[in-house]
């Protein structure tokens, strides 16, 4: 059975409990599938893995945010596990066989830790009517136990377990569920796609859609000179309007 030694699922679980916390606030990117894919691809010793999961997790959760304290699934999680596990063995496909499930099975335990945290909020309240400051700074500190418990004890499980029981876990699943996943992984990067297109001012700028759309579709271009292409397009478009405006 493959398995890593006892710290590197510590060291994991602990980075998936400072990731979900930190996406409660100011978090500087951290808890984003992309830089979680490329931690934990430099500590397992497989960076390109890293990076190739947790871009495609990336290009899933576009346009997807917790509106509303909305529950959606919990990339950054899968990309550690993906990463993780895909590592010991199976590579890519393994990986994104582990990584899209678990982001999805994680809204589950999403939800488990926002329900938990209540207990801490009713406790504040309490210290809030006694007028106990101290009370209520540490029922706001401890909030955080739940929320960051329910992504490091499933880290810490998988990834000390291994690829072995993981992959045991995942092949007794029936095939519907496997194709039901796989759909949604296909799905979800559209879906993300069409939020953020929903939220911009296509109707005015229909042409730079077109365009784009011409250079992915025709002419093969990566997403990266697409980007680079958008980038340039954009500065001579506020080139142009700047210059109409001084005249």
């Amino acid at each position: 059975m493959h398995s890593y030694a006892i710290w590197v699922p510590i060291v994991l679980a602990l980075l998936a409990y400072v990731g979900i916390v930190f996406n409660l606030g100011p978090g500087l990117w951290i808890q984003e599938a992309l830089v979680m894919g490329l931690i934990t691809g430099w500590m397992v010793g497989d960076v390109k893995l890293g990076l190739t999961i947790g871009a495609t997790l990336t290009l899933m959760s576009l346009g997807m945010w917790t509106y509303g304290g909305a529950t959606i699934p919990d990339f950054m999680t899968g990309a550690i596990l993906g990463t993780a596990i895909g590592a010991l063995g199976g590579g890519e496909t393994a990986g994104l066989a582990v990584a899209i499930p678990a982001s999805i099975l994680m809204t589950q335990l999403d939800v488990l830790g926002r329900a938990v945290t209540t207990i801490f909020i009713h406790a504040a309240d309490k210290y809030a009517e006694r007028g106990d400051l101290r009370g209520i700074t540490w029922m706001h500190l401890l909030g955080q136990l739940p929320w960051g418990l329910t992504r490091a004890i499933p880290v810490f499980l998988a990834v000390w377990l291994g690829a072995g029981p993981i992959q045991s876990v995942i092949h007794s699943m029936p095939q519907w569920f496997m194709n039901g996943m796989h759909v949604t992984g296909l799905m979800l990067p559209a879906l993300g796609f069409a939020l953020l297109l929903n939220q911009l001012p296509i109707r005015k700028h229909w042409p730079f859609l077109v365009i784009g759309f011409i250079l992915f579709a025709y002419l093969k271009v990566s997403i990266l000179g697409i980007a680079l292409a958008a980038l340039a397009a954009s500065f001579l478009y506020i080139r142009l309007k700047g210059s109409e405006a001084d005249a």
